[in-house]
């Protein structure tokens, strides 16, 4: 693993318009591609018949003017997903569908919950079947579990929200009703759009945007949002005591730059801390070049601030595909001559910044440094947009040891001599409180700190 993985995209839809849901949960997906391009589906609601199309594959991929006409309903969950290491089965993509004697439940699930495992063991001594490795299928029993015991979906649904621990963003549908739920820490992000008298709920505001809804606000932490026939809206919350903590790094890379989160703009953040990158790592170069896509607006940053000029030095290719094997070091480094490649005239003789989000192992800074200076940059310093990553992630981000952490193995100047840079820069920690986000919210940092709201 070269570069973070996000868990995934979750997108809702209740029509009160005559929309076609399915084409409007298709358009919204492209938005959301960038949070997980292994498996992605939808399914939609026809007046308590269930109708479902999911594959592995990129949404253009699994989906067709054919596979789409037959998704007919009022009512709608879609989900792109990106699978850990050694869980790309069929099975896992969702969302995923239960049926039970109060009728059905359709789930898609942004995060990772932390006692999963020990809740499934629990459900499987007490004759639980489960068709999926997924800890969405956790949540599913729970829920028609609780809604057993209870009066509604919604009151269900508050109640498995004391038995659960971790990050869940999750749109859910009954045979009558769309919810959105956020934990009670909002790890990640669910917001709410609306559309003539239709309403939306989406991982992130860009879904909205494209599919030319009006958003309306962020899900809170601890938040069931309700959405019912005729546009009818209700809100539960329950926060069990938790302060927010919304993950960091959805501003400094998971999120696309052109997406509000809890009210803060993702691309001025990047910008912000491009400059604080450069406040706190200033040197002497000619041009500042980011590391298409994820360092280019930290790039811009930085520029602006040293007074160095931005320019262009790796260009990307953008029709890579997703499945390059990558067995020996000489593939993974023609690997990423296959996705980056240098503009050789405009880096030639020059003191080159190299701008990127952050490092995992090294493995693809190593190689780019490595085709800068063969095209002839004279130097190439590098500045990381984040502070090292020291230690795992419970939440949802896939770094799943400190073994592949290079921050971890190596000094700061041991790292810059194997990437073979001129000097190195990381964001420094205390810099993160200077990038634009909320005062009055609370953020996740433990993947640079070892401080686990969760655990």
């Amino acid at each position: 693993m070269t570069k973070l993985n996000e868990e995934c995209g979750v997108l809702g839809f209740y029509d009160n318009d005559g929309y076609n849901v399915a084409h409007m949960l298709y358009t919204g997906m492209f938005a959301l591609q960038h949070r997980g391009q292994q498996s992605c589906g939808i399914v939609t609601n026809d007046d308590a018949h269930l109708h479902q199309m999911k594959d592995k594959g990129l949404v253009s991929e699994v989906f067709h003017e054919h596979s789409l006409a037959s998704l007919t309903g009022n009512m709608g969950v879609a989900h792109v997903r990106y699978a850990k290491e050694g869980d790309l089965l069929k099975e896992n993509a969702q969302p995923l569908v239960s049926r039970y004697c109060k009728g059905s439940i359709t789930l898609a699930h942004n995060g990772s919950i932390v006692n999963a495992k020990q809740l499934r063991e629990e459900l499987e001594l007490g004759g639980a079947i489960f068709q999926s490795t997924n800890e969405t299928e956790v949540i599913m029993h729970l829920i028609a579990i609780a809604r057993t015991r209870t009066k509604s979906i919604e009151q269900a649904v508050l109640k498995v929200m004391e038995q659960i621990e971790g990050a869940y963003s999750m749109v859910l549908m009954s045979p009558r009703k769309l919810l959105g739920i956020r934990d009670p820490q909002g790890f990640r992000p669910l917001c709410i759009g609306k559309l003539g008298n239709s309403y939306i709920l989406a991982s992130e505001s860009v879904a909205l945007d494209v599919m030319r809804a009006e958003f309306v606000r962020d899900v809170e932490p601890g938040e069931v949002v309700l959405i019912e026939e005729g546009g009818k809206i209700t809100s539960f919350k329950n926060f069990c005591g938790k302060k927010p903590s919304l993950c960091v790094f959805e501003y400094v890379y998971f999120a696309r730059p052109d997406s509000i989160i809890d009210g803060v703009s993702v691309y001025q953040t990047r910008i912000e801390t491009g400059k604080q990158l450069a406040l706190a790592h200033p040197v002497k170069a000619d041009m500042v070049i980011g590391v298409p896509d994820s360092g280019t607006h930290f790039a811009h940053g930085y520029a602006y601030q040293s007074g160095i000029p931005f320019g262009d030095g790796l260009i990307r290719n953008r029709y890579t595909g997703r499945t390059f094997i990558k067995q020996t070091q000489a593939e993974r480094e023609m690997a990423v001559s296959i996705k980056l490649n240098v503009l050789k005239s405009n880096v030639e003789g020059k003191r080159i910044v190299m701008v990127d989000d952050s490092i995992v192992r090294g493995t693809t800074s190593a190689n780019l440094i490595k085709m800068l200076k063969d095209a002839g940059a004279k130097e190439v310093h590098m500045r990381v947009a984040s502070p090292p990553f020291l230690w795992p992630c419970y939440y949802g981000t896939d770094i799943p040891s400190k073994k592949e952490l290079m921050a971890v193995k190596y000094s700061l100047e041991e790292i810059r001599e194997k990437l073979g840079a001129d000097s190195i820069g990381y964001l420094p920690i205390e810099a993160l409180k200077n990038i634009g986000l909320r005062k009055d919210f609370g953020y996740c940092d433990a993947c640079f700190t070892g401080n686990y709201p969760v655990r």
